[in-house]
């Protein structure tokens, strides 16, 4: 007859493997699938420095690392500076370049792309841009960012349509200052965004060859807005390397003489 005392039986192991539980246990070796997880996430968390060598050694780390994660930022701000305007002290130029900014649900200009198409509006007005060249996205039959574009500013400002050129394939900000400069021949524009957005417009167009000076379009602050901002600074990273290695646009296409016949039919 097996000897037992309080379940457990001879041999140590009890009716329920509690034994078995318990030399996992003792050796420290978590047991089952849950406990190899709580094991590998117990070596993965990161070990803060107990001494005073290894704080100073993992502070200097972050500092490196935070000041080369700014340095694009830092650039495209060294690079835009002076270029800055706003309407009423930016240059006169042939062409103000308007960036995209999004549709509604049924088709126009959200409330930052109206107020892109509001500030170029006002230089045309002033006779400090001669045509608007309206760029977009247009990828898809049912979204045409340009055409709303175009709408907005003849319908609400009364522009005529022939000064106003649509660049259909202005899918992002290198793509817009690239194709301006290789596809429509722009050598020299304003630029229209909204604040954040304008310096990083004038970081890429000037990597494409064009002599540029940005509008700002001063917004009102929501949670939006705030993280656009901090999106920048990503960005920022991105223009960097367009700026470098200036890739083809995704869609490049040959070049166009639209914003030439706009042009001569405003001298």
């Amino acid at each position: 007859m097996t000897d037992t005392v309080a379940g457990r039986t001879a041999d140590g192991t009890g009716d329920d493997g509690a034994g078995e539980r318990g030399t996992a246990d003792r050796d420290g070796r978590a047991s089952g699938p849950g406990g190899r997880l709580r094991g590998l996430a117990r070596r993965l968390r990161p070990r803060i420095p107990r001494t005073v060598r290894g704080k100073r050694t993992a502070l200097q780390v972050t500092v490196a690392v935070l000041s080369l994660a700014m340095l694009p930022s830092a650039w495209v701000y060294a690079s835009t500076d002076g270029r800055v305007r706003t309407t009423a002290t930016a240059p006169v130029t042939p062409v103000a370049l308007v960036f995209g900014a999004g549709l509604r649900t049924d088709g126009s200009p959200t409330r930052w792309l109206a107020d892109r198409l509001d500030t170029a509006a006002e230089l045309y007005d002033t006779g400090r841009a001669r045509v608007l060249l309206v760029s977009g996205d247009n990828r898809t039959a049912t979204y045409n960012e340009p055409e709303a574009m175009r709408a907005y500013l003849v319908e609400q400002h009364g522009i005529p349509a022939e000064h106003i050129v649509a660049d259909y394939a202005g899918l992002n900000t290198w793509a817009s200052c690239s194709r301006a400069a290789e596809v429509f021949g722009v050598e020299e524009a304003i630029l229209v965004s909204q604040d954040f957005h304008i310096r990083r417009a004038l970081a890429l167009c000037d990597a494409a060859g064009i002599d540029a000076w940005g509008v700002g379009v001063s917004d009102h602050a929501s949670i939006l807005w705030v993280i656009s901002g901090l999106r920048e600074m990503a960005g920022a990273t991105t223009a960097a390397w367009d700026s470098a290695f200036t890739p083809d646009p995704h869609v490049a296409g040959p070049p166009e003489t639209a914003l030439q016949d706009a042009l001569r039919a405003n001298p």
